[in-house]
């Protein structure tokens, strides 16, 4: 299930998700958004729901010191609090002594990071990324579509991911962060 797709773009970070609920070959369209603000960062989620809703209304992220790189901080103290927010809320997975949680996608400061099942921070040079069942009709849609300013470049990825994908469904919702310095702003 699902499409989460984010974009850097000059000041801001932009992200866009579906409404797609499946289990199985049934899928309702949920009225819980899986894009939404926590503080500073913008999240968007594929995996569960329950864990969405761990993410949005139960997490409680550090805060970062002005000193400190930002990589490093998501790396360690961000995904630190989030491992403990999904374990205390009971969706954390331990198999074979490894614990896993779900994927999601984090806007903060004009960077966006993807976060991986295993807990590991990824953030790509080329300053977009989409996770779930429609990522890759999403990321081939961003790529073609460079030219298109970056909300429409968002919402074409989407319906591209609605066209192709049996798991992705309108409407759509489409979020941006504030606007930070554009000297700490990697190009898309």
């Amino acid at each position: 299930m699902t499409c989460i797709v984010g974009l850097v773009d000059g000041a801001h970070v932009w992200m866009g998700g579906d409404s797609a609920g499946v289990a199985g070959l049934d899928i309702s369209l949920r009225a819980d958004a899986k894009v939404f603000h926590n503080g500073p960062y913008l999240i968007g989620f594929t995996s569960s729901f329950r864990m969405g809703q761990l993410l949005r209304f139960r997490l409680r992220p550090p805060v970062r010191r002005p000193d400190q790189d930002l990589f490093q901080f998501m790396v360690c103290e961000f995904v630190e609090s989030v491992r403990v927010c999904l374990k205390e809320g009971g969706f954390a997975h331990r198999s074979n002594d490894v614990e896993t949680g779900g994927f999601f996608l984090v806007g903060t400061e004009g960077r966006l990071f993807s976060i991986q099942d295993d807990y590991q921070v990824s953030e790509f040079r080329r300053g977009f990324h989409a996770i779930g069942c429609g990522s890759a009709y999403a990321l081939g849609s961003l790529y073609a579509n460079r030219e298109l300013p970056a909300e429409q470049r968002v919402r074409r990825a989407l319906e591209t991911a609605e066209h192709f994908s049996g798991g992705v469904r309108a409407p759509f919702l489409i979020e941006h962060t504030p606007a930070v310095d554009a000297g700490i702003i990697r190009a898309a």
